[in-house]
């Protein structure tokens, strides 16, 4: 962390300052922006996605209700619902696809980037491509800015609130506050995705069936090869459909180390372990399907992610924690700032544990995005403040644009109204959320 009189020129002097630029800070930049605030958003990348485009997680999870429904029940809208239509308006969304009990719906990365550089552009947000935050700035607890790293050097951005987009708590954490991983320190595993061309889908569909989730012939088909020495460790596998013909988008890997030692890719030799091993298993799992699957013989891999799929880092000790037993029960709540019907899935072992909400959400609590101590600092996204399980659920897509929405409405309250964080109360958060079109 650095003082207040930290010396660096400064870039930037604002109302807010928003770290990364995943779907929880896309939703938080353009909401504060459009509410006449000053915003300058930081990303380390140069475009705006975070896990959605750089780790091509590829799909908009967590807007449908599952159930045995002939047709996707949407319950999340807000800003969700304004960049899904803005991706399917570019021509850069599929219709929603059966994974198990529920439904999703997959994306184009770059017209995601596209998006996102439209909202926040027409918004008047300040983006900043190619930074890393490399200190919080504090006077006291008070968070006042960050300081920043890029080709150009170190400068800061001085801000009057702090919204910790970043995914891994990264403000939080460099300013010394408390932050979990998993359980007891045992997160899920990350991942890489790829897309696959050169594939006759009407023969893929025809035998894979109309479901996402590998059916048991394949996944049977799996163990066998890796019994035969195939560097497949995962046996049920994800597989979308997109909006290019000929072309799927694969969710196979699970990435551990040699030894099979979960990682932390908080640690930068974790993360490259992660890149490497995920490139082969890349690899190992198209082969697989070009030899196994019908519709595969003359695939190839156009790509993977920029980094390997994260799902989960850092979790803030939050003023108040989304506990797993809330998942479980579907708890409802006056202070809830966004719903989730998204089942726990917990990526921990050869293949993803499910458990499903079904015809049924939980709501999270606003406080769970409020860091135990520290001032004019609020996160949004994955690293909000949850339990090891209930985190398998929160984490995904549409509650990451609604935790920014919801940070972003908090973050006018606080400053208008001159209010910490802590002491606005949910409820009217959800209030100004309802008013601008969540549905909560």
């Amino acid at each position: 962390m650095l003082p207040v009189d930290h010396g660096l020129p400064v870039l930037a002097d604002v109302d807010v300052v928003v770290v990364g630029g995943g779907a929880a800070g896309v939703a938080a930049a353009v909401v504060c922006a459009e509410q006449g605030l000053d915003v300058v958003l930081v990303e380390q990348y140069g475009f705006a996605g975070g896990a959605a485009v750089a780790g091509m997680s590829g799909t908009i999870c967590g807007m449908y209700l599952a159930g045995d429904h002939e047709v996707p029940q949407q319950v999340v809208h807000g800003f969700t619902e304004r960049f899904r239509v803005a991706l399917h308006d570019r021509g850069g969304l599929t219709a929603p696809q059966r994974y198990g009990r529920t439904w999703a719906s997959a994306h184009d990365p770059l017209v995601w980037r596209e998006a996102a550089d439209d909202l926040l552009e027409r918004a008047g947000v300040r983006v900043i491509f190619h930074a890393s935050v490399v200190a919080a700035i504090l006077d006291s607890d008070r968070h006042v800015g960050v300081a920043i790293e890029s080709k150009a050097g170190r400068t800061a951005v001085h801000a009057r609130r702090t919204i910790d987009a970043s995914g891994d708590a990264a403000v939080l954490a460099r300013a010394g506050g408390r932050y979990r991983y998993g359980d007891d320190g045992r997160i899920q595993n990350p991942t890489m995705f790829f897309r696959l061309g050169g594939v006759d889908t009407d023969a893929f569909w025809a035998e894979f069936g109309g479901d996402t989730i590998s059916p048991p012939a394949v996944s049977q088909a799996i163990v066998a090869a890796r019994e035969a020495g195939a560097d497949l460790p995962r046996d049920k596998i994800w597989i979308f459909a997109t909006t290019r013909p000929g072309e799927l988008m694969v969710n196979a890997t699970r990435l551990t180390a040699a030894d099979g030692r979960m990682l932390n890719v908080v640690d930068p030799e974790d993360f490259t372990i992660a890149e490497i091993r995920g490139r082969r298993q890349v690899r190992a799992y198209a082969d697989f399907l070009r030899e196994s699957v019908a519709g595969c013989a003359d695939a190839f891999v156009v790509d993977t992610g920029v980094e390997a799929g994260i799902r989960q880092t850092r979790s803030i000790e939050a003023v108040e924690m989304l506990t797993n037993d809330d998942v479980v029960a579907c708890r409802k709540r006056p202070d809830g700032i966004v719903r989730s019907p998204w089942p726990i899935e917990l990526h921990d072992g050869a293949a993803p544990k499910l458990h499903w909400l079904i015809d049924d959400w939980y709501d999270v609590p606003y406080l769970s995005l409020v860091p135990e101590a520290g001032e004019n600092l609020i996160v949004a996204g994955r690293c909000l403040g949850a339990e090891h399980e209930a985190l398998a659920s929160a984490r995904v897509t549409a509650q990451c644009f609604e935790y920014g929405n919801a940070a972003a409405l908090a973050t006018v309250r606080s400053l208008r109204n001159d209010l910490p964080y802590r002491a606005i109360r949910g409820e009217d958060v959800r209030a100004d959320l309802v008013a601008s079109g969540s549905s909560i």
